[in-house]
């Protein structure tokens, strides 16, 4: 069901009938896959491919050029269930890839061009460039840029 997004031109959303997107914003040239979960009130920006069995819930800005793998879990609460007086927004910067399975807690921000490796959970503000991985995920390299 795609109820009242706004959609770029552009972007596809795979087999729409199995997707859930709610009142956000999608930008252009994006990649949907199906069994998708997109919130109200997600901003995603342009050219972001997005794997099968993803949940974006209210709280999470995407950049541009963000690669996510399938299955990754962002959340909105540190503590469920609890008001939305409580959720926290999360803050993806562009040119970063998170694989598969990852899930990333609610009131952080991934810096621009990082990494995040399959399965990571991560807990933390994730600096620019760098690279991730682990449970709780923890820097295993820098960028040299």
């Amino acid at each position: 069901m795609i109820d009242d997004a706004v959609i770029g031109e552009g972007t596809v959303v795979r087999q729409p009938d199995m997707v859930n997107i709610y009142r956000c914003s999608i930008g252009k040239d994006c990649k949907i896959a199906a069994f998708v979960e997109i919130g109200e009130g997600v901003i995603i920006g342009d050219r972001c491919k997005i794997q099968a069995f993803c949940f974006i819930p209210w709280g999470v800005s995407i950049g541009n050029d963000v690669f996510i793998g399938p299955n990754v879990v962002f959340t909105n609460v540190k503590y469920p269930p609890s008001p939305k007086s409580e959720w926290l927004k999360t803050v993806v910067e562009d040119e970063v890839s998170i694989g598969a399975s990852a899930s990333i807690l609610s009131g952080i921000t991934i810096g621009k061009g990082a990494f995040i490796a399959t399965g990571a959970v991560v807990t933390k503000d994730v600096p620019p460039g760098a690279l991730v991985a682990g449970v709780p995920a923890r820097i295993s390299k820098r960028s040299t840029k």
